[in-house]
């Protein structure tokens, strides 16, 4: 008898799996709970859109309808699962109980603001983490009527990007972060300068080295008082302070948990038989690459387990590649501290290559015409995970 199969999450892990295993196993009886919308688009493209001035819709390639019926699936979007009891095999929907028999926990990772945000300030104070957050976004930009003053808080990856696209779409906007230098967990800072540079010349203000102390509403403006003494006036917030893997359902039924996601093996199980997780929640033997290509590549690794040929999941050197027009960035961050960062290159176009005391290549850094070395590089770096 086929094994049905329960999905929880409906982002691009939870989707890729789907698709993959679609191509190996046509019929199988599969249910997506989705607490979102459900609808089936690509997550990398949410920094993409105010630029273009791409409505939402634009961006989702199916709708949860859609997309259940060209998976062949059964969808219940808009669906919160309160718990999971892994001996009886059952999740808890409210009242309701639902048996599984093989189960893939992708929930995929949540903002995490650094500070309360008051209810006072709904519908001014934004994270972006999916589709349903991008819509909620870009209903209050419209609802502005005009371009609008953002301030951006953090300038990691997500706040560079969202900085970079909502300036060119014509918005004014300020990036508020502690570190001296944009995406300072990616860039040693001589690289990161000089994409704060070019954010800078875009027209982004940089207001770096800085934390926010409150947020409050002064007559119709929102007020961002810096740990400085300053204050910035704005229309919206936008928070893009990083991303927490959402353990909660996990960790309530006893899986084991770190604060680097669900802990499985190589082949995407947890330590309890038919349970796995897959994509930004899961720590897959110690490692959580909450990057695209890693999570395809477990994507397809975990639909071939569930198919019955047990696989390991591999993560080759895929260096990330920033979505800054402003200023190209490509890197591959070490998974080691380096003994030295060598920095070659001169003006914006500079390659920072990671070394360890012997020499070799660990990690890079890219900006500028430099980026045209990513692949060069990527072949001499060691894999993530082999």
């Amino acid at each position: 008898m086929t094994r049905s199969l329960t999905l929880i999450g409906s982002g691009m892990a939870g989707f890729g799996l789907a698709r993959a295993l679609r191509r190996l196993q046509p019929e199988r009886p599969i249910t997506l709970i989705t607490a979102d919308s459900g609808d089936d688009y690509s997550k990398p493209l949410l920094s993409t859109g105010f630029a273009k001035g791409l409505a939402p819709e634009a961006l989702a390639a199916d709708s949860a309808l859609d997309a259940a019926e060209r998976l062949n699936l059964v969808m219940r979007p808009r669906t919160r699962v309160d718990a999971l009891d892994p001996v009886a095999r059952e999740l808890h929907i409210g009242a309701e109980r639902l048996p599984f028999d093989d189960l893939v926990l992708a929930t995929g990772a949540a903002p995490q603001p650094p500070f309360a945000i008051d209810a006072t300030l709904a519908g001014r104070v934004f994270t972006i983490n999916d589709l349903d957050d991008y819509r909620a976004f870009h209903a209050a930009l419209t609802a502005l009527g005009r371009s609008a003053r953002v301030a951006v808080i953090g300038a990691g990856l997500v706040g560079c990007e969202y900085a970079n696209d909502l300036v060119a779409g014509g918005h004014a906007v300020a990036m508020i972060a502690p570190e001296r230098a944009p995406l300072a967990r990616l860039l040693p800072e001589p690289l990161g300068r000089v994409l704060g540079a070019a954010l800078a010349g875009a027209g982004v203000e940089l207001h770096l080295g800085r934390g926010v102390g409150e947020l409050g509403l002064d007559g119709g403006d929102l007020s961002v008082a810096l740990d400085d003494g300053h204050v910035l006036d704005a229309d919206l917030v936008l928070v893009a302070t990083g991303l927490v893997p959402r353990t909660e359902l996990a960790a309530a039924a006893g899986l084991a948990v770190s604060e680097a996601g669900i802990q499985v093996d190589r082949c995407l199980r947890t330590a309890v038989e038919g349970i796995h997780a897959l994509g930004d929640v899961a720590c897959v033997d110690g490692v959580n690459a909450m990057y695209v290509q890693p999570l395809q590549a477990g994507a397809r690794a975990l639909a071939a387990t569930l198919a019955g040929t047990p696989t390991a999941v591999r993560y080759g050197p895929w260096p990330v590649l920033v979505k800054t027009p402003c200023c190209p960035v490509v890197a591959l961050p070490p998974r080691v501290t380096p003994a030295r960062w060598r920095i070659e290159g001169e003006g914006d176009d500079l390659a920072a290559l990671a070394e360890d005391d012997r020499g070799r290549l660990l990690g890079f850094a890219l900006t500028g015409r430099c980026v045209r070395r990513k692949v060069e590089l990527a072949r001499a770096a060691p894999p993530l995970l082999i």
